[in-house]
Formats: C-alpha cells, structure tokens, sequence
C-alpha cells in the first residue's frame, strides 16, 4: 500500500468494457509528512473516495484484489480512505470535518 491524495479525475468515455463504471482519478503520491511527491497514478476508486482525499492505494496484482477490480484490467486502486494517521503517539493527519463519533 502506499499513502497518496486525489488531485484530479480522468474521463474516458472510450474504453474497454472491463472498465466501464469505474471511476478513475489522479492520485499523487504522499511522503510521511504529507509533502507532495512528483510521482503519481491514475488508480480506480474502490470506495468513493472524491478530490482532495488523503488515501491507500495498491498498485500491480494486488490492485486487482478489490470486489470492485476483481479480474479487471487495472493497476492501481484507491482502497481505504485515511481519517487518521499518527506515529510514536503524534497525530500526522487528521480528516476534517471530524468523525461522526466525535459529534
């Protein structure tokens, strides 16, 4: 898995019928501290994720591992929407708004 944000979408109204119905976005990659990356993918969404969100993605075989990707021809998958990441107890990240829990 490695840690991105959602920077943009891409439209293709051509394309292989194995893909039809996903949604594809721009993911850019993340270092530990956030910071943008030069690096990115264009990943299906596997969870409904939208622009701006911090998330996990798989990229190669593993890609195809989702209910939504299962024996589709993609190689990377957002798969998990991050509400929260932290490391040796300090909080790195935090998804705004908060938590339902937290109302």
């Amino acid at each position: 898995m490695k840690l991105g944000r959602i920077v943009g979408t891409v439209v293709s109204t051509k394309k292989d019928p194995k893909i039809e119905g996903l949604r594809l976005y721009l993911v850019q990659d993340l270092s530990l501290d956030l910071a943008e990356r030069d690096s990115f993918v264009v990943a299906a969404d596997a969870m409904g994720a939208g622009v701006g969100e911090v998330v996990l993605y798989a990229s190669g075989s593993s890609a195809r591992q989702t209910d939504v990707t299962n024996g589709r021809p993609v190689d990377a998958v957002v798969m998990a929407i991050v509400d929260e990441m932290s490391m040796s107890g300090d909080l790195l990240y935090r998804k705004v708004p908060p938590f339902p829990a937290e109302k």
